[in-house]
């Protein structure tokens, strides 16, 4: 689907974007239900603006959330739907201070700290040992949207944490409001 890199349209997409002026959420349309989630900019705004970005050029729409791990995390925006793909660019890890609790959003990585693209995952509970060693930069806005998350965390899975049945995120839109 996004065979080649997408920096130069995310980055297109991203000039419209202003932290002073406007606060951003983002929406997931999943076919489990809606997930609205409050971005963090203050600490992480390098993945903030990344996340927009790639949602504003539909990077996220008709994605799966391809590893659910009970008790643990849900995790999705790979383009492969195997964990592999990414957007063809890295954001460089704003590690920070935020507790991964249920309904935390944090950026998905490789090893190195600096290897974050498009995978996200949200806490299904609190993972203490994820504080400082991964970008957290939101939080499930509501809680209708947790419940989504939770709900997503229960759909039986496989190997490799892979569900049995397809949880798919329909459309990203990024909310946009004034402050």
């Amino acid at each position: 689907m996004f065979g080649s890199s997408k920096k130069n349209d995310v980055q297109k997409a991203q000039e419209s974007i202003d932290f002073k002026t406007h606060r951003y959420q983002l929406e997931f349309d999943t076919s489990k239900g809606k997930i609205t989630l409050d971005l963090w900019p203050d600490i992480a705004p390098n993945h903030v603006k990344n996340l927009l970005g790639l949602a504003k050029i539909g990077f996220y729409d008709r994605l799966t959330f391809h590893r659910i791990v009970p008790g643990f995390v849900i995790q999705g925006g790979c383009p492969e739907g195997t964990g592999t793909g990414g957007p063809g660019y890295h954001v460089d890890a704003e590690f920070n201070e935020r507790k991964h609790e249920p309904g935390t959003l944090s950026m998905a990585r490789a090893q190195d700290p600096n290897s974050a693209g498009s995978q996200f995952f949200l806490c299904l509970e609190k993972v203490p040992f994820l504080d400082r060693q991964y970008t957290a930069f939101g939080q499930t806005a509501d809680a209708d949207s947790l419940a989504v998350v939770q709900a997503i965390g229960k759909v039986k899975t496989g190997a490799g944490d892979r569900p049995v049945e397809d949880v798919v995120i329909k459309t990203a839109t990024v909310l946009t409001h004034p402050l």
